[in-house]
C-alpha cells in the first residue's frame, strides 16, 4: 500500500488498530475513481476502509521527480493523513453502537469555517450522519485522540 509512506509513527499505530479492529484497508479501488473528490471511504457493512491515494495526489499536486522529496508533498502527506484518521473515526464510532463519541452540541463549534463543505459533501453525497460526521472532521486533525478513540471503543 502507497500510501503507508506518507503515515507518522503515530498513524501507523492508528492503522495497526484499525487492523486489530478487524478491518480490510484498502487503496485506489473503484469507488475512488467513481468520485475522484474523495481521499477516504469508510464501508459499515465489511468492516472496511479504502484510501484513496491517487486522488489525494492529484488534489495536492504531488511530485514525484527524483529530487523532490516526501517532505516536499506536504499536502499530500496531510491529506492522507486526514483521510485515515478520518475513517478511524468513523470506526470508533461503529464500536460505540454506531453512535458517536461526543454530543455535536460540545464539539460543534470546533469545525474550522474549511471543513463545512468537506461536512456538506459528505452528508450529501454520502447521506453521512451529521453528527458523526462533524466528530470526524474535527478528530481527523488530532490523531492521539483518534488512537485513544479506537482503544477504548474498539478493543
Amino acid at each position: 500500500m502507497d500510501f503507508i509512506i506518507f503515515l507518522s509513527t503515530l498513524d501507523k499505530e492508528i492503522l495497526e488498530l484499525v487492523r486489530k479492529a478487524n478491518y480490510i484497508i484498502e487503496e485506489n479501488k473503484v469507488e475512488c475513481l467513481l468520485n475522484k473528490d474523495i481521499k477516504g471511504l469508510h464501508n459499515f457493512k465489511e468492516n472496511r476502509i479504502i484510501i484513496c491515494t491517487e486522488n489525494a495526489k492529484r488534489k495536492t499536486n504531488y511530485r514525484s521527480i527524483k529530487n523532490y522529496s516526501n517532505e516536499d508533498n506536504i499536502k499530500t502527506k496531510k491529506a492522507i493523513r486526514k483521510a485515515l484518521r478520518h475513517e478511524a473515526v468513523h470506526i470508533a464510532q461503529k464500536c460505540n453502537n454506531n453512535k458517536s463519541i461526543r454530543k455535536v452540541q460540545d464539539i460543534e463549534h470546533k469545525l474550522h469555517k474549511s471543513k463545512r463543505r468537506a461536512l456538506e459533501f459528505s452528508i450529501s453525497k454520502f447521506d453521512g450522519n451529521y453528527e458523526k460526521e462533524i466528530e470526524a472532521y474535527i478528530y481527523e486533525d488530532k490523531p492521539r485522540k483518534v488512537k485513544k478513540m479506537l482503544e477504548s471503543y474498539c478493543l
